[in-house]
């Protein structure tokens, strides 16, 4: 039976079509399977959802075509401040600066909002000639020499050489074939809301640590900013029911008054924060990408960034596979994949796991040591450099588009 395509991507969210560009670009059959409607995924009006894009994931934006159509809605992120504190009590005289001077590439990072970049991945994915999507839940899929196929709820059936799946935590992909998932609850929920207020904010992103959790302030467009702010979940089911003006009650004696005055803007959202991470990223003619290999505390605002590192490394390998004349589902060309990225998202799943641990608890003597270890790798510009690269996703093996390089 002759294959539909090259390679059949399951999930639209995001990292399912950033993958589909890279991989059409550079000459691949692609098909993305999408459960939601055309319609729903094309209503892309205001609800405060933002995403923090590393200045490698820019670069990968940039080499799939996306970039230009989301830059003028793109606020760059110039500094990041860390701090520890209590709510109403104002932060820790100890805290941490990242300043993008300190590197030549540029920004660290930058905020786009979720209704400029999903229409831009669904516009350029219609302009590619080499994507065919299709709206469609997958039932049922089976691994085949040579092939895999996937079974659609209306009955339809679809082939390819390579099947990945990019359709999040509970990625049926992943459990159909079979793969296991290593994590557990932390017992904390983010609470996720955008937020205009009175003062600029100067393109500068805020880390405030408290012990049921940190919160986060990023800058968006305009004073405007993004908040992700983990609570302790029964308390953060108490202040999401809260009408509008006791949530904010809830959050300006944990935000402070540093950007004057503040509304809500758009819709408020909330969900369980856990760690998860799948025990293969690889199957029979299988890949995991993103939240489908691996999901994250999102202290280090680096859920996208690793799924885009991943998108990265996939495409990278296929593509060398299918210039080689390998067949690119076949298990080493997998497993080239595996071992690029499993260790590098274990280390970081671990890290932010153990981040979150410490930070989020009153323990006086951890407070204390955090509170050093904080001022002294501001006081140490060498240390501090390496942390700001880090933010920026610049260390590490990376792949090509996040190096700024074509395939």
């Amino acid at each position: 039976m002759t294959e539909d395509s090259d390679i059949l991507i399951v999930g639209g969210g995001l990292n399912g079509p950033a993958l589909a560009l890279a991989l059409a670009r550079a000459g691949q059959r692609v098909t993305v399977i999408d459960a939601l409607p055309e319609s729903a995924r094309k209503d892309a009006g205001f609800d405060g959802r933002a995403y923090a894009l590393a200045l490698a994931s820019k670069r990968l934006l940039d080499g799939i075509g996306v970039w230009s159509r989301v830059a003028a809605e793109a606020q760059p992120m110039l500094d990041i401040k860390v701090t520890d504190g209590h709510a109403g009590e104002g932060p820790s005289p100890f805290f941490l600066h990242f300043d993008h001077t300190e590197i030549e590439e540029g920004p660290m990072g930058f905020m786009v909002e979720d209704r400029h970049l999903r229409p831009a991945f669904l516009q350029a994915m219609d302009e590619d000639p080499g994507i065919t999507q299709i709206a469609g839940t997958v039932i049922a899929q089976e691994a085949e020499p040579g092939r895999i196929s996937v079974t659609l709820a209306d009955g339809r059936v679809l082939s390819a050489k390579l099947l990945v799946g990019c359709d999040g935590r509970a990625s049926g992909t992943a459990r159909r074939a079979g793969i296991k998932r290593t994590g557990w609850d932390y017992g904390q929920t983010g609470l996720v809301c955008a937020i205009e207020h009175e003062k600029p904010h100067h393109g500068i992103a805020h880390q405030f640590f408290m012990p049921p959790g940190p919160l986060a302030i990023l800058p968006l467009t305009g004073n405007r900013s993004s908040i992700v702010w983990s609570e302790r979940t029964e308390m953060a089911a108490a202040i999401n029911a809260l009408p509008e003006d006791e949530y904010l009650a809830a959050l300006r004696p944990r935000f402070g008054d540093f950007l004057g005055e503040i509304k809500l803007a758009g819709r408020r959202w909330s969900y369980p924060l856990n760690l998860t991470v799948a025990n293969s990223f690889i199957a029979e003619r299988l890949a995991l990408v993103g939240d489908a290999a691996h999901g994250m505390h999102p202290i280090a605002g680096q859920g996208l960034n690793a799924g885009l590192r991943d998108v990265g490394a996939l495409a990278e390998v296929v593509v060398e596979a299918a210039r080689r004349g390998q067949d690119i589902g076949a298990g080493d060309v997998m497993e080239r994949y595996q071992q690029w990225r499993r260790f590098d998202t274990a280390t970081l799943a671990l890290a932010t796991d153990a981040f979150n641990k410490l930070f989020s608890n009153d323990n006086p003597i951890l407070r204390l040591g955090r509170d050093l270890g904080l001022g002294l790798v501001n006081a140490l510009p060498p240390l501090r450099r390496t942390f700001i690269r880090e933010a920026a996703g610049l260390t590490g093996d990376l792949p090509r588009l996040l190096r700024g390089q074509p395939i």
